[in-house]
């Protein structure tokens, strides 16, 4: 796939193990991948990159996933961006109800399972 159609994707998340696993497997699929393991300035963050995907993690330093969500979400030109909300709660559908996320992953997650829910979203 050439680099100018590449999906590109953004994951949030303080587990390095967890954002170099993913950057793997989303690399086998041909996307882009940006990470970051803190929400500090998370709207410049996305606008600098603007991804075609966010994956967002609960815990994190800073600003919490909840709340970083909705920043993304409740600005204009970031709005649209889809964000799976991703984490090891229990409670993960609420959380990703309570943050607008527009779908959600628990953790720890099987391969196939993470690969499906990010066709869904770039069509890969």
């Amino acid at each position: 796939m050439n680099p100018t159609t590449a999906k590109k994707i953004f994951i949030f998340d303080d587990n390095l193990e967890i954002l170099e696993l993913c950057t793997e497997i989303l690399e086998d699929l041909g996307c882009q991948v940006k990470t970051s393991p803190t929400t500090n300035n998370v709207e410049q963050q996305v606008l600098d990159y603007m991804p075609d995907l966010i994956f967002m993690d609960n815990w994190l330093p800073d600003i919490s996933g909840i709340e970083a969500t909705r920043m993304i979400k409740s600005n204009e030109n970031l709005k649209n961006i889809p964000i799976l909300y991703f984490s090891a709660n229990s409670n993960i559908d609420a959380l990703a109800n309570e943050a607008g996320a527009d779908d959600y992953l628990a953790k720890p997650f099987d391969i196939d399972q993470f690969e499906e829910v990010v066709k869904k979203y770039i069509g890969a």
